[in-house]
């Protein structure tokens, strides 16, 4: 039995997992995907002060409070950062770091460094309104859709999910000061579909495995027998 941890992305909660984490039990693993402070059933805590620290904070909690060994940690889109970071924080504690369609930063490194179409996002909130509140992305025509999503029923639920981020989350850098965490295995899953204009991917070291699926960002929605196919792999 493994032991996965799924960390879902800016605007998002850990509900985007639903259709992942039954896939994963069935075939007899343990499964967590929580939803970070300010997001979900933990959305009344979002408030100015919450940054990329806070969630890498609830990461390594849940990883020491539940004592799990050998994780499988999972970090889709910004959660690239957390889980680098939170991976920083007990590095013996996680067996495989997995990037999904996720910014993966080096040391010191911001979102909007790693994601330069990130910076807009900073400039317009800290000029707008309370000056910390990041709205979800508005929706794209077709074929790029909301997060990658186009499908009318999956938009629906997926709507319900999203919530407003904390612009510290993207101004906060990460810290990967120690050594252990190089020796970590990584696997990068890109999602190759309809990438929006702007959005860039740095290159994957060669040591490095990067597996594709031809779906837009939010696999875990659009494809989620495919990408547990992926991570089962992993085990």
């Amino acid at each position: 039995m493994s032991t996965y941890l799924l960390v879902h992305g800016a605007w998002h909660s850990g509900e985007c997992w639903e259709r992942v984490v039954p896939l994963l039990t069935g075939a007899g693993h343990r499964v967590y995907a929580p939803s970070l402070t300010g997001h979900g059933d933990r959305a009344r805590l979002l408030g100015p002060d919450v940054g990329l620290d806070t969630h890498v904070d609830d990461i390594v909690r849940l990883i020491t409070d539940e004592d799990l060994d050998d994780v499988v940690l999972v970090g889709h889109s910004y959660a690239g950062l957390v889980v680098s970071a939170a991976a920083n924080r007990v590095p013996g504690r996680i067996g495989h770091l997995v990037y999904l369609d996720a910014m993966v930063p080096e040391h010191g490194e911001t979102a909007a460094d790693i994601q330069p179409v990130t910076r807009a996002l900073i400039e317009r909130t800290l000029a707008s309104g309370d000056g910390w509140r990041v709205p979800p992305l508005p929706e794209l025509p077709p074929p790029y859709g909301l997060f990658g999503v186009t499908d009318p029923a999956d938009l629906a639920w997926l709507r319900t999910m999203l919530s407003d981020h904390a612009v510290r989350c993207f101004q906060q850098p990460v810290r990967l000061d120690d050594p252990a965490v190089r020796a970590i295995p990584r696997t990068h899953i890109h999602c190759v579909a309809a990438v929006p204009e702007g959005v860039v991917r740095r290159p994957v070291p060669a040591e490095e495995r990067v597996w594709e699926l031809p779906t837009g960002h939010d696999c875990m929605i659009t494809m989620p027998a495919e990408l547990t196919e992926l991570l089962l792999k992993i085990a």
